[in-house]
């Protein structure tokens, strides 16, 4: 069929581009050698649980569900497939699942070996993963399979009359748990019934994240007051040079904020980039700062992984990055701890941004829409406690999609 013409074409490419690009080399390696990492791992007799989360992104949203599947149901084991370097190389040592490994590219034989290597007693994939011959063969072997936090346009292939065929890979699930109404009306319109809405599990994750969140002596000492100064703190997560190019500019003249800015791509080239911009700032790397030294300085550059989510406690505003490009990056992990949050304007498939637009959101779109919302927060210093109380009552209230769908899963 077409669906496996393309796949074909698609592993050709990939193999081709894996000559030159060590990303893709390392998913081309992972992929092959899948197989041999289930038959050298998978205990016999064991009954195992299937997660599959492309990437990153999808790996936080499933992790709700692992970890209390895993706290309740101790007697089953967890298998964890991603398709995404960006995903498997970050979380390959991630302690929550027994088998963490690449899904093998979407061929017949490829699913059928993999599912008889692991015989999973249920499968659940995260948000937008829809492999023709993975669920067609979970649906003939009688594999409770789950999509979980999806959600659904009506531009995707499945509502167009070119994707009918290609639209039955959906009647392979089990249920849906979805996270808004639209999406079920779209299923409902070609015959899908199974669904319920349960929305985001990332609501759970950043909760989750918030009370696990560490304590960092050097940012402690980077915020503290300084001869009695009062102090503002302005924290940039997952900046790109476009979202720098507007804020850097706007602190050149309100010195009196310090600022935090943790890129989201963390090179030497981008680091001196950033560096130069704010020449006129004592800049100081969280690889070489001490606290004594962050006392010191008034810009703290995160150059290394894993403290964003903590960091953002720590702010008086934030900024979120990606909005300039591909896509806004994750505002929840900010918005969660009560902060005002901002981002640029390619937000229009994140349908968190949507509604905190009411809710302590800001999109901006030039510096000067980023001046004027600096400037009256300066000018009422107020409305950044109240923007911030309107953020975090966001996130609270939609809290509990892992409860829901957990709630209707059958687990034997």
């Amino acid at each position: 069929m077409l669906y496996d013409l393309c796949i074909f074409l698609y592993l050709c490419g990939v193999a081709v581009a894996s000559l030159f690009s060590e990303k893709v080399k390392k998913m081309w390696r992972g992929e092959r050698q899948a197989i041999g990492v289930l038959k050298e791992k998978v205990e016999p007799g064991a009954r195992y649980v299937w997660f599959h989360a492309a990437s990153l992104g999808e790996f936080e949203q499933g992790r709700p569900l692992m970890e209390r599947i895993r706290k309740e149901h101790p007697e089953l084991k967890i298998l964890l497939t991603f398709f995404s370097p960006s995903g498997y190389e970050v979380r390959k040592d991630y302690a929550g699942a027994d088998i963490i490994c690449y899904l093998p590219l979407d061929t017949p034989r490829n699913a059928r070996r993999f599912l008889r290597a692991i015989r999973p007693e249920m499968a659940f994939f995260i948000k937008y993963e829809f492999w023709y011959n993975y669920l067609h063969i979970l649906r003939h072997r009688g594999v409770p399979t789950y999509s979980v936090s999806s959600i659904f346009r009506p531009g995707q292939i499945f509502f167009r009359w070119y994707g009918k065929q290609y639209g039955h890979v959906l009647r392979c699930f089990t249920k849906f748990f979805v996270q808004n109404e639209q999406s079920k009306s779209l299923l409902e319109s070609i015959g899908i019934n199974n669904v319920s809405i349960t929305g985001d599990t990332r609501f759970d994750r950043v909760l989750q994240i918030k009370g696990q969140s560490k304590q960092l002596d050097i940012i402690d000492a980077f915020v503290a007051p300084r001869q009695g100064e009062r102090v503002r703190v302005f924290v940039a997560g997952s900046s790109w040079q476009p979202d720098e190019d507007i804020f850097i500019p706007y602190f050149e003249g309100h010195s009196d904020w310090r600022l935090i800015i943790a890129p989201h791509v963390v090179s030497e080239e981008h680091l001196q980039q950033i560096e130069s911009k704010l020449s006129g700032r004592k800049v100081l790397r969280y690889s070489k700062a001490t606290p004594t030294t962050a006392a010191e300085a008034d810009c703290l550059l995160i150059d290394c992984f894993g403290l964003l989510s903590s960091i953002y406690r720590y702010a008086d505003v934030t900024y979120v990055g990606g909005g300039f490009g591909v896509g806004i990056h994750n505002i929840l992990e900010a918005a969660v701890w009560g902060k005002p949050v901002v981002f640029g304007p390619n937000n229009q498939n994140f349908q968190e941004a949507q509604q905190m637009k009411q809710s302590g959101g800001h999109e901006i779109s030039s510096y000067s829409d980023f001046a004027a919302l600096m400037d009256g927060f300066i000018e009422k210093p107020e409305t950044i406690a109240e923007e911030g109380q309107k953020a975090a009552d966001y996130v609270s209230s939609k809290a509990g999609a892992t409860d829901l769908i957990l709630s209707q899963v059958a687990f034997k």
